[in-house]
């Protein structure tokens, strides 16, 4: 069914997609990994669960929907709870519904909903195109042991010969050429400690110089520039709590007034890409923060959601 194909698409952009009357999908990535038993590595990716408790209407799926048929809100909001009710009527007749490279969703004993997530599909944008790759484990023991067997089949036996007068010669050669080699090494080792040496206290001084002028030095200004102090209040972060998304700027800006008289720091984050006005509660660094800042919210404002969006 289409409606399976929209919140496969929102899956990739956002990191929870409602369904009104059902519930929510909800997105965290994962790192990449390698598993030791098979030598697979796995790329990063998004892990799918669902949480039943948020059914309330926020917008982004009918939204989506009627934008990508060209129908109006109303009529999207109907597709959407037509496919809650085949949803359910499947779980009431076969104890399992699904939907398509989303998840499965069973009935159990104690008539819990439960969801299990299918793996078919990677819904992290940056993993798009990687796939699992294999690497063949590297047997390093195998080439010594075919080494040995080598040798115990075709041993070597050396010859002894007489030793000439000129092999002789050209031995203590050899050594005399050795020791001349390693004398000239060890000099040049001492040389460029010396350099090092002295290089390091030319700095220092050339250090020390800069230093004393710099002290000795006096500026004067005659008309000294006034101080300018603002005081700007900044929220920055990447998570975000979206308190609604509207057409109309004016009526965000007026959101947003009525929420900061309730003591909110509220603000406009700009409009999104179906040209919606989008106004935020409050805005955090990290998951954590916005996520216990979202629970708290739940209380009061049922309508309230998490926006993941580098500003």
């Amino acid at each position: 069914m289409k409606i399976a194909n929209y919140i496969q698409d929102l899956l990739y952009r956002y990191e929870c997609v409602i369904v009104p009357g059902f519930g929510a999908f909800l997105s965290q990535r994962e790192s990449a990994f390698i598993d030791a038993e098979t030598n697979n590595l796995y790329p990063p990716k998004k892990t799918v669960s669902f949480n039943r408790q948020l059914v309330k209407n926020d917008g982004l799926l009918a939204n989506y929907i009627a934008d990508a048929e060209s129908i109006n809100y109303t009529t999207a909001l109907n597709k959407i709870a037509d496919f809650v009710h085949q949803l359910e009527n499947s779980l009431k007749e076969n104890d399992k519904a699904e939907i398509a490279n989303v998840g499965e969703f069973t009935v159990s004993e104690d008539y819990t909903l439960q969801f299990e997530p299918f793996n078919k599909v990677n819904y992290l944008a940056d993993s798009f195109g990687l796939d699992v790759v294999h690497s063949a484990k590297i047997q390093r023991e195998v080439y010594k042991s075919q080494v040995q067997k080598i040798e115990e089949k075709a041993p070597i036996h050396f010859t002894p010969e007489r030793r000439s007068r000129k092999g002789a010669f050209l031995k203590y050669a050899a050594v005399g050429i050795l020791a001349l080699g390693l004398s000239g090494v060890a000099g040049l080792n001492i040389y460029s400690n010396q350099v090092a040496e002295h290089n390091i206290a030319e700095q220092q001084e050339a250090e020390n110089q800069l230093q004393q002028q710099i002290q000795e030095a006096t500026f004067v200004i005659d008309n000294p520039l006034p101080a300018i102090t603002f005081n700007v209040e900044k929220q920055p972060g990447n998570f975000h709590l979206v308190a609604g998304a509207f057409r109309v700027e004016e009526n965000a800006e007026k959101k947003v007034e009525e929420l900061k008289k309730e003591g909110y720091k509220a603000r406009l984050i700009g409009a999104n890409k179906y040209g919606l006005h989008q106004v935020v509660f409050s805005s955090h660094k990290t998951r954590r923060d916005a996520v216990n800042a979202l629970n708290k919210l739940k209380r009061e404002n049922q309508a309230a959601w998490l926006l993941v969006q580098e500003l």
